[in-house]
């Protein structure tokens, strides 16, 4: 039994266009042809496509899904494992993300003012205290340090939820592009990293190209950012510096 390219596309929710790019970078080469020359997929690419959706869905680069699959070593049922184990961790990381919003959302219906321990859930693992000593020890004579101090004293509590929702979702359209295997050099991941850059100008501080890759290359330095950028997506450091680079070169 074989299906058609329409077909695959169908069953798994995805473009032809993408198993196309999938057969042309050799990640999911189908394994008949049709006399006229067109894809015919089996029951064993399609368990493939299923490894590489998992994968994909999980945030792992194309590159990173092949040397996965493409493993001489690796246990079809070890796949399943860790893929199990990742997808377990997400959705306990997304229940959690999700409690606290509705916390957030019931006390704003209420009336009522959130304990600190209350607020922070809102906010999720990200404490924005908790380096505010080494933060004012290494930048607190700086002009961007000064202007970051005078924003942050004007915001309300409701101001915070709506920044920190706004930075997240310039985080996960970073994440997404990552997903999604464009380059970090792309126009559209550039693209975001100027937002980034923007959106740090207009919350926070005046943020140069020059200043923004300085912060690119301490989320790969500094393991605190590092691992805060990996639990978006895997890779997401080193893509977001690398984006951020480029950008800078692009406005250069």
């Amino acid at each position: 039994m074989s299906y058609s390219v329409g077909q695959v596309a169908g069953f798994a929710g995805v473009t032809v266009r993408t198993l196309h790019h999938y057969d042309e970078i050799g990640l999911l080469v189908p394994s008949e042809r049709s006399h006229a020359g067109h894809r015919r997929y089996s029951d064993g690419d399609l368990d493939r496509l299923q490894q590489i959706l998992f994968y994909r869905e999980l945030g792992f680069p194309l590159d990173e899904v092949a040397a996965l699959l493409d493993d001489p070593d690796a246990d079809p049922r070890a796949h399943l494992r860790r893929q199990h184990e990742l997808l377990t961790a997400r959705i306990t990381k997304l229940q959690e993300m999700a409690a606290a919003v509705e916390t957030a959302m019931e006390a704003k219906k209420m009336g009522i003012n959130l304990t600190p321990e209350e607020k922070f859930e809102v906010f999720g693992d990200h404490d924005p205290d908790q380096y505010a000593e080494e933060v004012e020890r290494r930048w607190g004579d700086t002009d961007a340090y000064k202007e970051s101090q005078r924003k942050a004293a004007s915001y309300t509590k409701e101001d915070w939820q709506r920044i920190n929702d706004e930075f997240t979702a310039v985080h996960a359209r970073m994440g997404d592009a990552l997903a999604r295997g464009l380059p970090a050099d792309s126009e559209e991941a550039m693209d975001v990293a100027e937002e980034h850059r923007l959106f740090i100008t207009r919350f926070h501080y005046a943020c140069s190209h020059e200043l923004h890759s300085c912060l690119g290359e301490m989320y790969v330095a500094d393991e605190r950012f590092t691992v805060t950028y990996e639990s978006i997506r895997p890779g997401l450091a080193v893509y977001m510096r690398d984006a951020i680079l480029a950008n800078a070169v692009r406005n250069s």
